[in-house]
C-alpha cells in the first residue's frame, strides 16, 4: 500500500476512511452502552456533573481521530489514543464486571492498529516497544484502587497487552518490508546506471576497435609513401631521404602502439581473432537487403560516393544500422526511407521512419542513440533525431567531409 501525505492511494484509499469512520461509530456506541460515563473516581472526588451521551461521543471521537493522525503524524496519534483511554478511566467505569476495563475492546483494537501504522510509516523497533510498555503502564496504574489478579478487568487488561504486542510486531515488519523494498529499489537504480555506464563504455571500446582499422590504413599509407618516395622521386638529396626514414620510422612505432591499445580494448574472446574489413558506404546496399529480408519495407537512395574517407564512411554505415535495426525491432510494419549524399563539402545521412513508428524507433533505449552521437562528435558530425508530425521518427547526421573528399587517397594509391 502506497501512501501520500496523510492518506493510502492506490486501490486501497477507501480503507483509511472507512476504518476511521467505523472507529468512531463502535467506539461511540461502546462508551454508551457498556460504561458509565460521568461516574468514575475523577468525578466522585472533584465532584464534575457530566453527561454520558455528550461525553462518549467526544470520546469516540477523539478516537476516530488518533487513528486518523496515525498516517500522517503517529506519535501524536498514540499520544491521542492513550490520553482518551486515560481520561475514559478517570471519568468513567463499566456497567459490570466481565465489561473490560479501562480499555474498551474498540480502543485495544484501535491503539494496535495505530501501533500497526506507526511502524510501517517509520517508527522503529525500540519505538514500538517503549509506546506498548506505556499502554501497559496506563494499564498498571488504572488498576490500583481496584487491584485483583482474578477479576475480569485485569484479564482484559492481558488481552490488550497481547492484542497490541501483534500490533506492534505487525508494524515492525511492515518497516522492515519497506525498508527492504526501499533498498531493493535503490540497488536496482544503481544496477541500472552500471548496466547503462557498461553498454556506454563497451559502445566506446567498440567505436575505438573500429576506428583501429581506418587509424591503422593511414598510417601504412604514410608508411609504404615514406619508404617508396625516395626511390620513386628523382634526385632526392640525402637529407630529404633521411626525412623520410624517420617519417617512415615514426608512422610504424605509432602503428606498435596502436596495436598495443587496442589489446586492451579487445576482449578475452576477441583475442587471437583477425579484424574483418570495416564496412563503408559501398555495404549499404547488402545492409538495406538484410533488413528487407527481416520483413521491413526500406527505399535507399543513394549516389556514387568516392573519394571519401574511412572513419566517415564506417560512421555513416553504423548510424544507417542503427537506425535500421531499432526500425526493424519497433516498427516493423513502417515504411522507412534511407538516403545518403554528399552535398557539397558535408555527407547528409537521413533515415525516416513512416507513420506508426515507435517513438523510440530510431533511437532504441537511449544507448544507441548516445553511441551514434559520439561515433558522429568523433568525425565532428552533427545529429539530429526526434518524431515526425506526421507520426514517424527522423534519424538526421551530417558530417564534413574537409580536406579528404577526392584527394590523398586517391594520390596515396599511385
Amino acid at each position: 500500500m502506497q501512501t501520500v501525505g496523510a492518506w493510502p492511494q492506490g486501490k486501497w484509499r477507501w480503507a483509511a476512511p472507512l476504518s476511521v469512520l467505523l472507529l468512531f461509530l463502535f467506539s461511540t456506541l461502546d462508551l454508551y452502552q457498556h460504561y458509565i460515563l460521568g461516574n468514575g473516581l475523577f468525578v466522585s472526588a472533584f465532584g464534575f456533573a457530566t453527561s454520558g451521551g455528550p461525553l462518549a461521543l467526544v470520546l469516540g471521537l477523539a478516537r476516530a481521530i488518533s487513528l486518523a493522525l496515525a498516517w500522517s503524524r503517529p506519535r501524536l496519534g498514540l499520544v491521542i489514543a492513550l490520553t482518551t483511554t486515560a481520561v475514559t478511566a478517570a471519568l468513567g467505569e463499566a456497567v459490570s464486571s466481565s465489561e473490560p476495563w479501562p480499555w474498551a475492546a474498540t480502543a485495544v483494537f484501535g491503539y494496535a492498529a495505530i501501533l500497526a501504522i506507526a511502524g510501517a510509516r517509520g517508527l522503529t523497533r525500540g519505538q514500538l516497544i517503549r509506546w506498548w510498555l506505556v499502554a501497559q503502564l496506563l494499564s498498571a496504574v488504572a488498576y490500583v484502587p481496584n487491584w485483583d489478579l482474578s477479576s475480569t478487568n485485569f484479564a482484559s487488561g492481558i488481552v490488550m497487552a497481547v492484542v497490541s504486542g501483534v500490533g506492534a510486531v505487525v508494524g515492525d515488519l511492515l518497516r522492515s518490508r519497506a525498508e527492504a523494498r526501499h533498498r531493493l529499489a535503490e540497488q536496482e537504480v544503481i544496477s541500472e546506471t552500471e548496466r547503462g555506464e557498461r553498454t556506454r563504455l563497451q559502445e566506446r571500446a567498440r567505436i575505438a576497435r573500429e576506428l583501429h582499422d581506418v587509424v591503422a590504413h593511414h598510417l601504412s599509407v604514410v608508411v609504404v609513401r615514406a619508404d617508396s618516395a625516395p626511390h620513386r622521386l628523382a634526385d632526392v638529396p640525402e637529407d630529404v631521404r633521411k626525412e623520410f626514414a624517420e617519417i617512415g620510422e615514426a608512422a610504424r612505432a605509432s602503428l606498435t602502439e596502436m596495436r598495443r591499445v587496442l589489446r586492451l580494448l579487445r576482449s578475452d574472446e576477441e583475442q587471437g581473432q583477425e579484424l574483418e574489413p570495416q564496412p563503408g558506404l559501398d555495404q549499404l546496399i547488402d545492409l538495406v537487403d538484410t533488413a528487407r529480408q527481416a520483413g521491413a519495407v526500406v527505399e535507399l537512395v543513394t549516389e556514387p560516393l568516392e573519394g571519401i574517407d574511412p572513419a566517415v564512411q564506417l560512421t555513416a554505415y553504423r548510424v544507417v544500422q542503427e537506425a535500421l535495426s531499432n526500425a526493424v525491432r519497433h516498427a516493423p510494419r513502417s515504411a522507412v526511407q534511407v538516403e545518403v549524399r554528399r552535398v557539397a563539402t558535408r555527407l547528409h545521412v537521413r533515415v525516416l521512419n513512416g507513420a506508426g513508428a515507435h517513438p523510440t524507433s530510431a533511437a532504441g533505449d537511449g544507448h544507441g542513440l548516445r553511441g551514434m552521437r559520439e561515433r558522429v562528435e568523433l568525425v565532428d558530425g552533427i545529429v539530429m533525431t526526434g518524431p515526425t508530425p506526421e507520426g514517424g521518427y527522423l534519424v538526421y547526421v551530417e558530417i564534413p567531409l574537409g580536406e579528404e573528399v577526392g584527394g590523398d587517397d586517391s594520390r596515396a594509391d599511385r
